[in-house]
């Protein structure tokens, strides 16, 4: 994404293809080998697997008498900093108790999390920090890093979260300010803020678009193109598009990722937060949030290396699963049966499926849990990434949803990948609560038949939720909508840069496939602040129709849309169907719609 704030010069810069970033990238994903599938001889039975057990070496565990913490927070993010396709993984934990005098800086891949039951058990007088330095000042690449659960005392009273995709920031407590932007405020594209508060003001300063949820603030900054609350204590009022402000009072359902936590006796668990409806402001306020939990040896602690074949065994023996930092081969799917199941990835553990799998599918039943890992497409073309629910699933989920939290796919980047579709939603109810599904525009493996991946969120199941959602770069549609009353509260998207021409694209009689389309049976559907880019650098002649498609029915309703011709590479003719102005040459300036139909 090379966006251009609207303070800065028309002329956009390409999110850099960057040789830079690609010589200091380690080493590709395809040279892991995974150890081979176990399968047990005729007639034999499977050893039972065991639950529990240590969290591997690349989960860091630190208590406020740990010495030289600084020491090992710096050399994860020396190895780290530049490895935008590198293998390294890392989850850094700390213990309830007061920390002084640290900066954690984040890099790739580098998760950094608390271990208390609300955030405020575990303070840390210092600064969790991402910055641009190692991308000259800019922060449009700052991907693969979170933060959470923990309290905040920033050195300066602002702590700098300069991020793009992918990068979590959940049930954190600054006392102080945050500061979105990279120093020199050059450019930004994120991001993602739930469960949190803010004790002072949040300045997005250059970041072009970004998803708060469930959270307080002290008081909000500015926006640059699309800035969406829902729930929000403190939050801006509705003023879209100027300033670029869509506000909802409350979101619509919710229920928070499950984290990692440590008891009375220290021992490891897993906290499952309850559902809430029209919700607001943040869980953990006043005293133990509602949910429950499970102690760790009801998951099978997994460690790189291990066999799909050993995963499914785990799953079908009752456990959950817990993914240690690493890089998982798989050769068949991780196939979720059982209603409640959690599958939980420490430090982004990331799955790729060799052989043309779908790395994860989901039955239809009530209440799983996926949340924290990152599916990474392999060299063999599969049809789906992730399915939830079979097709035709057609149960009532309303009581207890699956949710899909911080679940992050790649197809190209760290080496030639492919997928027909990414993430197909067939369950009900299913909440999609924060993905970015990504076609690689930069790194190795990438052109527009290299990586090809038609399909980003199809979405066949009704009654479907988004919030935050963020999609980019696919040859065809990057979501196609067939589900009824399905909704989505924020929408991030860039058309595929890389069309060789203006018939690459074509769709029949229509020049180009939406970013967003609702399928034309739908009869109901609603979203509130969705945005999409274009960026045709190899035929900056390309057209594209509009941005967003839906029927023309009373029930199919939109707020807030708006598309962006960046620099003139590529232009829209309208904003949703026939209905809106077109972009203007050169002008990085958003053509919106603020209320369809």
């Amino acid at each position: 994404m090379p966006h251009t704030p609207s303070s800065e010069p028309p002329a956009v810069r390409r999110r850099a293809v960057l040789a830079a970033a690609t010589a200091a990238a380690a080493p590709a994903l395809a040279g892991l080998a995974s150890a081979p599938a176990s399968a047990a001889p005729r007639g034999k039975r499977l050893r039972a697997l065991p639950g529990g057990g240590d969290l591997g070496s690349n989960v860091l565990v630190f208590d406020p008498s740990t010495p030289d913490i600084q020491a090992r927070l710096d050399a994860v993010f020396r190895q780290q900093e530049s490895a935008q396709f590198g293998t390294g993984r890392y989850a850094l934990l700390f213990r309830p108790g007061t920390y002084h005098g640290l900066n954690a800086q984040l890099g790739f891949y580098t998760s950094i999390a608390g271990l208390g039951l609300s955030p405020d058990d575990t303070t840390i007088n210092g600064d969790v920090s991402v910055d641009a330095g190692w991308f000259g000042g800019n922060a449009t690449q700052n991907f693969w890093r979170s933060a959470e659960n923990l309290a905040l005392v920033p050195v300066s009273g602002t702590n700098r979260w300069a991020v793009a995709q992918a990068a979590p920031f959940r049930r954190m407590h600054i006392h102080g300010g945050l500061n979105l932007a990279p120093s020199g405020y050059g450019w930004a594209s994120g991001g993602y803020i739930a469960d949190s508060r803010i004790e002072g003001e949040v300045g997005p300063y250059s970041q072009q678009q970004w998803y708060t949820r469930d959270s307080a603030i002290g008081s909000w900054l500015n926006g640059v193109w699309n800035m969406v609350f829902s729930g929000v204590e403190g939050a801006p009022a509705q003023s879209f598009p100027n300033p670029p402000y869509t506000t909802l009072d409350t979101t619509p359902v919710s229920r928070e990722k499950p984290f990692l936590y440590v008891d009375g006796a220290g021992a490891f668990r897993v906290f499952l937060p309850a559902k809430r409806t029209n919700a607001r402001g943040v869980t953990w306020g006043n005293g133990t949030p509602r949910g429950s939990s499970l102690p760790l040896s009801r998951f099978y602690v997994a460690k790189p290396g291990v066999s799909a074949a050993t995963l499914d065994q785990a799953l079908a023996q009752g456990l959950n699963l817990l993914l240690t930092p690493g890089i998982y081969h798989l050769d068949r799917p991780i196939q979720v049966n059982r209603a409640d199941t959690v599958v939980l990835g420490l430090g982004y553990a990331t799955l790729i499926p060799d052989n043309g799998v779908t790395a994860v599918k989901v039955a239809d039943v009530d209440g799983v849990r996926l949340a924290g890992f990152l599916v990474d497409a392999g060299p063999v073309n599969s049809p789906t990434l992730l399915e939830i629910g079979p097709p035709g699933a057609s149960r009532d989920h309303s009581a207890n949803p699956t949710t899909v939290q911080d679940v992050f796919v790649r197809i190209g980047g760290a080496g030639a990948g492919k997928a027909t579709t990414s993430l197909v939603v067939n369950n009900r109810h299913t909440i999609v609560d924060h993905t970015w599904i990504w076609r690689a525009d930069h790194g190795e493996g990438v052109g527009w038949e290299t990586n090809r991946a038609d399909y980003g969120v199809v979405v066949n199941g009704h009654d479907v939720l988004a919030t935050g959602l963020f999609v980019e770069h696919f040859n065809k549609y990057d979501v196609q909508w067939n589900g009824q009353r399905g909704r989505t509260i924020f929408f991030q998207n860039e058309k595929a840069y890389d069309a060789p021409n203006q018939a690459a694209i074509q769709n029949g009689s229509v020049k180009g496939y939406a970013a967003y389309k609702v399928g034309d049976n739908v009869t109901a559907h609603e979203g509130w602040g969705l945005g999409s880019y274009c960026y045709y650098n190899v035929d900056p002649t390309i057209v594209q129709h509009h941005g967003f498609a839906a029927p023309n029915v009373p029930g199919v309703k939109f707020h807030d849309l708006l598309v962006v011709s960046l620099g003139g590479q590529g232009q829209y003719e309208h904003v949703v169907n026939d209905l809106g102005a077109p972009t203007s040459g050169t002008s990085t300036v958003p053509s919106t719609v603020v209320s369809y139909p």
